[in-house]
């Protein structure tokens, strides 16, 4: 009961079909295509970041990160505008 037929499928894949269009999901296999190619570099990246630390010497690996500056506080655009008129 858990699993789909090749009806099922066929059926889900002709729904896809009437919903995006035939022009529509070429682009979109691309895309997703292009995207997978990104993440699967990008983690591969990240690993070989993460194996040059581990063969680091043990001094390179306590370097404290950079603080980052204050978040300022937020402004309403609407009453920094109302103020400004208020005030000339």
């Amino acid at each position: 009961m858990g699993s789909l037929s090749a009806t099922h499928w066929i059926i889900i894949a002709l729904l896809f079909l009437v919903l995006f269009g035939a022009k529509r999901l070429p682009d979109a296999a691309r895309g997703l295509g292009r995207s997978l190619r990104i993440f699967k570099s990008e983690m591969n990246e990240m690993h070989a970041d993460g194996d040059k630390d581990k063969n680091a010497p043990s001094g390179t690996q306590d370097k404290a990160a950079p603080e980052l500056p204050a978040a300022q506080p937020s402004v309403d655009p609407v009453a920094q505008a109302k103020s400004d008129l208020n005030k000339a």
